[in-house]
C-alpha cells in the first residue's frame, strides 16, 4: 500500500515549522511503551505522515540544487528510508501500530535534521530551537564516553545551564 502524497505539500513556499514537528515526535519516542488508544495513534500516524511528506518535498528541492554534495546524498538516503516507513501498512494490535508509529517519527526527527543542514538553518542543541543571526552563542560538544564528541555545533547562550533534550 503506497501512502497518499497531499496535494498541499507541493506548494510549500515558507521555511517549515521543524520545532513543531521535532516537539511532537520527540514527546511520542520520549512516552517509550506507554501504548496509546488506537484513535490516538492514528492521529499522530496521519500528523507524522503529513509532516514527512513536507520534508521529503523540502529536501528533494534543496538537494536538486546540490546533486555532488555528500549532504545532499546522505539526506537523500534519509529521504528513501522515510518513503520506505510511510509505506508500511498498518500493523495489527495497538503494539505493534505503536512500533510503526514510531518508526514514522523517528523518521521526522532524522528529516528535520537534514532539512536544517540542506537549508543553513541552525538550530540550539539544547533548547531545538533556531538560532537567528544576531543571536550570541557559543560552542557545544557532548562528550561520549569515549572521549569523542557525540555531536558539535551552537547553543544560544541562554542555554549554557540547560540540560539538553533527549532524542
Amino acid at each position: 500500500m503506497t501512502a497518499i502524497r497531499p496535494q498541499a505539500c507541493r506548494a510549500e513556499k515558507t521555511p517549515l515549522d521543524t520545532v513543531t514537528m521535532r516537539g511532537t515526535a520527540h514527546d511520542f519516542i520520549r512516552a517509550g511503551d506507554v501504548l496509546l488508544r488506537h484513535g490516538e495513534l492514528k492521529q499522530h500516524s496521519t500528523e507524522f505522515s503529513q509532516n514527512l511528506w513536507q520534508l521529503i518535498d523540502q529536501i528533494g528541492q534543496l538537494a536538486a540544487r546540490r546533486p555532488q554534495e555528500v549532504v545532499a546524498s546522505v539526506a537523500m538516503a534519509g529521504v528513501a528510508e522515510a518513503q520506505r516507513r510511510l509505506d508500511l501498512i498498518e500493523r495489527p494490535g495497538l503494539r505493534g501500530e505503536h512500533e510503526r508509529v514510531k518508526k514514522l517519527a523517528c523518521s521526522v526527527l532524522a528529516l528535520c535534521d537534514h532539512y536544517e543542514t540542506l537549508s543553513g538553518i541552525t538550530m540550539c542543541l539544547v533548547c531545538d530551537k533556531p538560532i537567528a543571526a544576531d543571536e550570541e552563542t557559543v560552542p557545544y560538544d557532548q562528550l561520549s564516553p569515549s572521549g569523542g564528541a557525540t555531536r558539535s555545533g551552537r547553543i544560544h547562550a541562554a542555554c549554557v545551564n540547560r540540560p539538553r533534550r533527549s532524542h
